[in-house]
């Protein structure tokens, strides 16, 4: 059996394709099904999200085209419209490929900690749908401690690779408590939405949108049980965030020193933390000349980010070693597993051999035979019938010079 995985991703494949490849959730159960029926497939699973779709499955063989044939089926697609974007491994590159995966090695953002829970999320759909079997569970498994691994020896997760989650580290470094704080944010693009949800997932008091379409601030808003507001109301709510990011496409400055002076005397000097993340700038840098104001730009962060994009770089080398260990754990567990079977015979037959001879026992007993005359019988009617197999197949080597196989008896055995 060979274990394989085959997909697409971002960098192999456009949006285009991606999304036509795309398995919503919802409808992994019966997809994953329809797979597993392939005669060729015994074991299944597929991991689905915006930048890759990969299959993990076990095959009689390392051919793709059966599915090929079923993706092209089940998407109703031409297979030389996806074939080009594919790439696959086998054995021991498919399970590096998969640790690398949920490592976040394999990321648009190196070490980005989203794809281990989606990596969760696929398994825990193939073990629903009944999809898994003894190998690709263990795989799994051996995934996710392979990850928790590199998180908890390496630096790979650590520092913040975006402005946004840059912005919001600092603000835990200013305040001691985001619960206690408002935070206003200005504008409803992607910048201000990943800004919105990392304050969010980080417990902070309150959300203010701010945006010159009321609607689309009210959109945003709701997502993260916030207050929306039009960007004419802004003088009226500056003093009440102690937390404030801007980005939006305006040629103008949006706040100007004498309107952050006003917010900060009615706030009696309790301090604001100021991002501005606009290019051009939304608030003017005179702003930083204020007392009790900390104003950063997106320049002072992304020298942040850059320098812990490099940090990651060097942390995912380590990561690398970790996971070139870990393959290698599993590949031997893989291995062991071709012994499971010989083990099971073995002790099968060796369990035959006894009930047999404790059946001959135990009638003699029953007719009289005194015990411990059947005892010494047992014991070597057992011994002999243990031993005379291994000692024919022993003679038998020595006749043809099969000197391994008597020294492999010598170790299996333990012989001194």
């Amino acid at each position: 059996m060979t274990l394989l995985a085959v997909g697409i991703n971002y960098n192999t494949a456009p949006v285009a394709i991606r999304e036509r490849l795309a398995f919503p959730t919802e409808m992994l159960d019966n997809t994953l099904k329809n797979l597993w029926n392939l005669r060729e497939i015994s074991e299944a699973a597929i991991l689905s999200t915006c930048n890759r779709t990969e299959f993990y499955y076990q095959a009689d063989n390392d051919s793709q085209s059966s599915l090929v044939n079923w993706i092209a089926d089940t998407k109703q697609i031409k297979p030389a419209d996806f074939t080009p974007y594919l790439y696959s491994y086998k054995d021991s590159q498919s399970i590096r490929h998969m640790f690398r995966v949920a490592c976040g090695l394999d990321s648009m953002i190196l070490g980005e900690p989203q794809i281990l829970g989606q990596m969760k999320t696929a398994y825990h759909a193939a073990s629903q749908a009944g999809t898994l079997g003894r190998n690709l569970s263990k795989l799994f498994q051996h995934t996710f401690s392979a990850a928790k691994k590199v998180r908890t020896d390496t630096a790979i997760g650590s520092s913040p690779v975006s402005v946004a989650f840059a912005a919001v580290q600092l603000a835990q470094q200013i305040f001691d408590k985001l619960s206690e704080q408002t935070a206003l944010l200005i504008g409803a693009g992607e910048t201000i939405e990943l800004t919105a949800r990392h304050l969010y997932q980080h417990g902070v008091g309150r959300i203010i949108i701010a945006n010159r379409t009321y609607d689309k601030a009210h959109a945003l808003a709701m997502q993260f049980n916030g207050y929306a507001i039009n960007l004419a109301e802004l003088p009226n709510h500056l003093a009440e965030a102690d937390i404030v990011v801007s980005s939006t496409a305006s040629q103008l400055p949006i706040l100007g020193k004498g309107r952050v002076e006003s917010a900060i005397k009615i706030r009696k000097h309790k301090p604001m933390f100021m991002v501005d993340l606009a290019v051009p700038r939304d608030i003017e840098a005179e702003v930083a000349q204020l007392r009790d104001v900390y104003l950063y730009t997106v320049d002072d962060l992304q020298n942040t980010v850059n320098q812990n994009m490099d940090s990651r770089r060097r942390a995912a080398e380590q990561a690398e070693e970790i996971i070139d260990t870990q393959v290698e754990h599993f590949m031997a567990w893989l291995r062991s597993q071709g012994a499971q079977e010989t083990i099971r015979d073995f002790r099968t037959q060796a369990e035959q051999t006894r009930d047999e001879a404790l059946q001959k026992a135990l009638a003699q007993l029953n007719s009289g035979a005194a015990a411990d005359e059947v005892l010494q019988r047992l014991a070597h009617t057992l011994t002999n019938k243990l031993i005379h197999t291994p000692c024919a197949q022993l003679r038998e080597a020595g006749a043809n010079e099969r000197h391994d196989l008597i020294a492999a008896s010598r170790e299996i055995f333990k012989l001194r």
